[in-house]
């Protein structure tokens, strides 16, 4: 389904959080569906961000109870969706899951680096270097992909929500909301120690 871009005026108020960091961040290894656990400094980005939506919440008198909670099934994301939801004084395990919010596949090139695609697979890397957006890695799913699954997704969301997700989930949900090229898309900064925000047909931070 394609994502009608008219409609992101009535879009209802949304949170999206990138899941904290996992050493395979630190590495600069592509993670795609791997399911890679948070290390100490993830933990730490989530707790942030748990913190930072509170404040937001209580000081713009959103009520908790009319939140849908719901996160990618991968591991990082479930436990950042747990600390978050701990410092919100909510039961941790109470939210949903939805398959459509997994990450971007890389296929065969999930755990490497670019450096060592760069050295092993060079006409792909390279390939990749010049349409980051459309390229399709071997077995993977390109941006382009990604963002129709994303467009579909965000088709369906009918009630205020607090979502936990991945990078590339976040630049291709971006790019659904925020009129820019696809190039600059994949290489949006997506960071795991800030809350993305939508409201009233504007996007900010907190």
């Amino acid at each position: 389904m394609t994502f009608d871009r008219a409609r992101r005026a009535t879009l209802p108020f949304f949170a999206f959080i990138r899941h904290g960091e996992t050493d395979w961040n630190a590495e600069g290894r592509m993670q795609g569906r791997k399911d890679i656990p948070l290390n100490d400094k993830g933990r730490g980005q989530a707790a942030r961000n748990g913190e930072a939506l509170k404040a937001l919440l209580e000081r713009d008198g959103i009520d908790l109870g009319g939140l849908d909670f719901v996160a990618s099934p991968l591991s990082r994301t479930r436990e950042t969706m747990e600390i978050l939801r701990e410092r919100l004084g909510l039961d941790p395990a109470a939210y949903r899951l939805d398959e459509r919010l997994v990450e971007i596949g890389f296929g065969l090139w999930e755990g490497r680096t670019m450096e060592e695609l760069a050295s092993e697979d060079a006409e792909r890397a390279a390939a990749r270097r010049a349409d980051k957006w459309g390229f399709l890695p071997p077995d993977g799913e390109s941006y382009a992909m990604l963002s129709e699954r994303i467009g579909g997704w965000l088709s369906t969301l009918d009630r205020p929500s607090v979502i936990v997700a991945h990078g590339g989930v976040m630049r291709v949900l971006r790019g659904l909301l925020i009129d820019m090229p696809t190039r600059e898309i994949p290489v949006l900064d997506v960071p795991q120690d800030k809350v993305f925000l939508w409201r009233d047909g504007r996007d900010g931070w907190v």
